[in-house]
């Protein structure tokens, strides 16, 4: 996120914050002060003043007025700016990559399935719009320890060498999957599952709009292994942003209903099959990512084209079809 951040200050926000709240005007305020100025604008000005955090630096050390009194390292500002740009940023992922994969992937006759809600497309999204701002909330203090160089990202990309760069992505994907697994599963202990966790298995047939409609407990608990991560390990800061986005894009990309079956990699990966037969079945396939902790946690079912949902409505417009 410290990326992310870096290039909205350059290019936008450090014009935003010295226009919002110029240096000028606290230098202003001070010169009234030392002046024992009293009046009307020294009473609006401090009326002002008293809105906003003091400057941290020095107004007499200030290398230009022209600049904004919050400078891109003062907390307030990184706050109120990654909060900005965390809200924004996943709803233009999501309606973006969401639909697209409704758009052009999503196989529009699941529509027609007798568990498929009506409206269900609106609903998952107006669950995940309400769910977004909690997530944002939550995800805060990480992006902002990042922002702070508390996290273990780093910017070389020879700095702990060429192969545990190359290595470290699928490291990357083996941890979380491995945490997001067992985070999956605990969401299902039936306690749990009431409180959190059901609103998302609502969508029985679910399509793309469903990926980030959660209750923001649950997303932000399935989100939690990307964040702790950097601050265990080592990764690349462009690695870690790029790692970001193809969450993001896997996690819409599994929830499309889709049962292809019998591709070579359908014992190692979990792919949208799987996770169809997740939301069917409820008690299978938590994995994200791969079928190894499936496996090893005795909860993986292979997905099977006799399985396939599309059956049912096939089953359904056939039906139709005899009884005209």
């Amino acid at each position: 996120m410290d990326l992310v951040l870096d290039f909205f200050d350059t290019y936008l926000l450090d014009a935003v914050y010295a226009k919002a709240i110029p240096l000028s005007a606290f230098a202003t305020l001070e010169s009234l002060r030392s002046h024992n100025v009293s009046s009307t604008v020294f009473s609006s000005l401090t009326s002002w003043s008293n809105l906003v955090p003091r400057p941290p630096i020095a107004l007499e050390n200030a290398s230009s007025l022209q600049s904004s009194a919050w400078p891109r390292e003062y907390v307030p500002r990184q706050i109120l700016s990654l909060s900005i740009i965390t809200l924004v940023g996943i709803h233009i992922l999501y309606f973006a990559l969401a639909g697209l994969s409704y758009r052009y992937i999503f196989n529009h006759e699941m529509r027609k399935h007798p568990r498929f809600l009506k409206n269900q497309e609106k609903l998952e999204i107006q669950s995940s719009l309400r769910a977004f701002p909690t997530i944002t909330l939550l995800t805060l203090p990480w992006f902002l320890a990042e922002v702070r160089g508390h996290s273990r990202l780093y910017d070389g990309a020879d700095t702990y060498g060429y192969l545990y760069l190359f290595l470290s992505a699928p490291f990357f994907l083996l941890v979380t999957d491995y945490c997001i697994y067992w985070i999956h599963r605990t969401l299902h202990v039936p306690a749990i599952y009431r409180i959190i966790h059901k609103p998302h298995h609502k969508w029985l047939i679910p399509t793309p709009w469903a990926s980030h409609a959660f209750h923001p407990i649950d997303g932000y608990a399935q989100g939690l292994p990307y964040h702790l991560f950097v601050f265990i390990f080592p990764l690349h800061r462009w690695l870690y942003l790029g790692m970001f986005i193809f969450v993001n894009f896997w996690t819409i990309f599994i929830h499309d209903s889709d049962m292809i079956t019998g591709h070579p990699l359908e014992n190692i990966i979990n792919g949208p099959a799987h996770h169809t037969l997740h939301h069917l079945y409820f008690n299978v396939n938590y994995g994200q990512y791969f079928t190894w902790a499936d496996k090893v946690g005795k909860s993986y079912r292979q997905p099977e084209s006799s399985l396939d949902p599309l059956l049912e409505v096939k089953a359904l417009k056939l039906k139709a079809a005899k009884s005209e």
